[in-house]
């Protein structure tokens, strides 16, 4: 049986790590948030930064094009994440083993280089469909507004629909095989059977997977670094990009802390929102 002292030799390593990795850290970045260094001096302006942030048109831009991504991707990723777990759990055989495998590999795939993936896949395999197709609408992709948002969506889609598909495969599976043995026997469809015995048995995983993909989604930066760079003129650039930007290439640290902190508050609230919703399922 352990001592309490060797209790404390597994603890406190990692409470020092916290505490110097992580919290020691925030505590300087709301402090910095509250001054306008620029990474070598620094002056006490209280909320200014905050003040000019909800009036600075590049930050309000960033943060709702995030908003606007982050409702397109989760709602494409969890549809797509369950279709794949639906497939892969119909029959169990080697065949659909091996497509979970290919499904989930592409969250394996780092961001930068999957960004460079689809880039590649943009900008050179749609230019010769494009050709040899006759559609025009395929030149340019990365370098419109509208085409370069919704590349973003596909890239993002394709990286995390094979782990939601995880999400929804436990709950699959937990979901009692007499359930389903008994609504095939009344004569159920499979799509009756779905929708009646399997659907509402799924809600903690819709509610685990959406706010995983919402956090997600709201912190992605790679990707958007490697894909588009923020372009053209800073129409793709999300809130993760523009706090970089403002931080190392404006060197307004202060400003882009004020702007990390938002963005801090808004990831903190959904996951908050994620683990009510969560253990109110589990109580249910």
């Amino acid at each position: 049986m352990l001592k309490r002292h060797q209790y404390y030799g597994f603890i406190i390593p990692a409470l020092v790590f916290i505490i110097g990795i992580i919290i020691i850290p925030f505590i300087y970045g709301v402090f910095d948030s509250f001054t306008n260094s620029n990474g070598i001096s620094r002056q006490f302006i209280g909320l200014k930064n905050y003040e000019l942030l909800f009036h600075d048109y590049n930050f309000l831009q960033s943060f709702w094009l995030t908003v606007k991504f982050s409702v397109v991707s989760v709602i494409l990723i969890n549809l797509v994440g369950l279709i794949f777990a639906l497939i892969v759990t119909h029959k169990d055989n080697w065949f659909n083993n091996a497509l979970k495998t290919i499904f989930f590999v592409p969250n394996l795939i780092g961001g930068v280089l999957l960004g460079f993936i689809w880039q590649f896949i943009f900008t050179n395999a749609f230019k010769a469909l494009a050709v040899n197709l006759s559609q025009s609408w395929l030149n340019g992709w990365l370098s419109d507004e509208t085409t370069g948002f919704w590349g973003m969506v596909i890239l993002f889609t394709w990286q995390m629909s094979g782990y939601i598909m995880l999400v929804y495969i436990s709950f699959l599976n937990a979901i009692p095989k007499n359930s389903i043995e008994a609504s095939t026997l009344d004569g159920a469809s499979e799509l009756q059977t779905f929708f009646h015995v399997k659907l509402p048995q799924l809600a903690p995983a819709f509610t685990i997977s959406l706010f995983l993909t919402l956090a997600n989604s709201f912190k992605m930066y790679e990707q958007n670094l490697a894909l588009t760079n923020g372009g053209p003129y800073r129409s793709t650039e999300m809130i993760s990009m523009y706090i970089y930007n403002t931080a190392f290439v404006n060197f307004q640290q202060g400003y882009a802390q004020a702007a990390g902190i938002i963005l801090f508050i808004v990831v903190a609230v959904v996951s908050f929102v994620q683990l009510y919703f969560s253990r109110k399922g589990e109580r249910q």
